[in-house]
């Protein structure tokens, strides 16, 4: 459940500019909403986009990042090419997304309103259900078509890596050596970084993989506006995702606690890497019509701070 008064405090920064939006463009706003494993991105997703629908008439949907998947075969194949890289063995890493799926529907989206009103956009989906859990793109033929004539004010679109900034090469390898020092002789636990557990090459693989979402679909120039969850203590991610994954068992199976740190430890290295610089800084960099949102959240997802990026 999120408190209300997050919600509000977060469309007090975002909807002038949403407003504002509306009036001198056709095209929808995009608005980026990023977080940590377990933040609650999808139920923040949905708690702003029936507040916006309902309350402030802004016709608003969702899409997440994990709708943009690759499908099955492709997944198994990019495993199959990449035998040693432990971050490909999973889906979920930047490399395991269909681009040219993104960069079509966000190009559909964008042109929605332009459409005649007997035109459609296609909504991806993704079971993660399908191939034993492996998942796979829902068919074609099942994808919601979202009629143009219904309007579409406001999409979110929701994921965790949104907002990350691609690093050279040259930085990879000296977050990477500096961290094989620091952890020389120690044992793996929640408290040690992750980076130097993986190859170099394979840390810049996804960093390359990273630049081309970037510059794609998920840079600042695709993006009106960014609301990002974010904590205090990374470590969280932990917890939370460990919370969700307790519930989700009462009802039907799921990750065992040590799978579910197998799982989240997968993507401690890209928050060691990008998160700082996404905490730290707007992503907008200097474009004062776009507003980078920081929600600050405790243990228990309960907002502790609401402040709009300098």
């Amino acid at each position: 459940m999120i408190d209300e008064k997050g919600i509000e405090a977060v469309l007090a920064i975002l909807l002038p500019q949403i407003l504002e939006h509306g009036k001198r463009s056709t095209k929808p706003f995009i608005l980026g909403l990023s977080g940590l494993q377990g933040s609650g991105k999808s139920t923040w997703a949905i708690a702003l986009a029936t507040t916006l629908t309902n309350r402030h008439s802004i016709k608003t949907r969702i899409l997440s990042l994990d709708d943009l998947y690759h499908d099955h075969p492709e997944l198994v194949a990019i495993r199959s090419a990449n035998p040693s890289n432990a971050l490909l063995q999973t889906r979920g890493q930047p490399g395991t997304h269909d681009e040219a799926l993104a960069k079509d529907f966000f190009s559909s989206v964008l042109q929605i309103r332009d459409k005649p009103s007997d035109a459609f956009v296609e909504w991806p989906a993704f079971d993660k259900s399908l191939h034993s859990g492996q998942g796979g793109r829902v068919p074609r033929e099942r994808w919601v078509k979202v009629p143009a004539g219904e309007g579409l004010d406001v999409l979110i679109f929701e994921g965790w890596c949104l907002g990350f900034t691609p690093l050279t090469d040259r930085e990879i390898k000296q977050k990477w050596e500096k961290d094989r020092l620091a952890i020389q002789g120690s044992e793996k636990g929640f408290g040690r970084r992750n980076i130097a557990d993986h190859e170099l090459h394979h840390l810049q693989l996804i960093n390359s993989n990273l630049n081309g979402y970037y510059h794609d679909f998920m840079g600042p120039q695709h993006f009106d506006g960014l609301l990002h969850l974010s904590t205090n203590k990374l470590l969280q991610v932990y917890e939370w995702r460990l919370d969700q994954e307790r519930a989700l068992r009462k009802h039907k199976p799921g990750m065992t606690d040590d799978q579910v740190i197998r799982f989240v430890r997968g993507y401690m290295p890209a928050y060691e890497l990008y998160l700082n610089r996404l905490q730290q800084g707007n992503f907008f960099q200097g474009e004062e019509q776009k507003k980078h949102v920081q929600v600050i959240l405790n243990h228990a997802r309960e907002v502790l701070e609401v402040k709009e990026m300098d």
